[in-house]
């Protein structure tokens, strides 16, 4: 049994080094790069790093290049399979063209992320996120 404790934590990442993975961000970013590099608390060093956004049947990248990410942003991290990715039946447009569309999806997230917050907070008693009990 005690064979098995490190494939439960950050170190079942070892079979993804070197490997083209998709990372989500707790801010909704989607990054796809090389996993080179991760410690203990799951931060993750990507190489060839691109973001993407998407918007109906397109989609644009932005070149990052090296980034760090900090394990507690993380909510989504998997492996990008080489041979079906470009088979997605998306069509790749640039960046400039998706920008707006992608700054007022985020707007109205965080719109109603604010709502939703708000009546928590009336009727349920919840904290506001970064209030008072809020912080560690």
């Amino acid at each position: 049994m005690d064979s098995l404790i490190p494939f439960t934590t950050s170190g079942s990442l070892v079979d993804c080094v070197d490997r083209k993975m998709l990372v989500v961000l707790r801010d909704g970013r989607k990054l796809q790069g090389v996993l080179r590099s991760y410690d203990q608390f799951a931060n993750l060093v990507l190489e060839d790093t691109v973001e993407r956004i998407y918007h109906q049947d397109v989609f644009a990248e932005l070149h990052r290049g090296l980034f760090l990410i900090r394990g507690e942003n993380v909510v989504l991290l998997g492996e990008i399979d080489l041979d079906q990715e470009d088979e997605v039946p998306l069509r790749q447009v640039e960046w400039s063209v998706l920008e707006a569309y992608h700054k007022k999806e985020v707007a109205d997230r965080k719109h109603r992320d604010e709502a939703k917050a708000q009546v928590l907070f009336e009727r349920k008693g919840f904290c506001k996120e970064g209030g008072e009990g809020d912080g560690y």
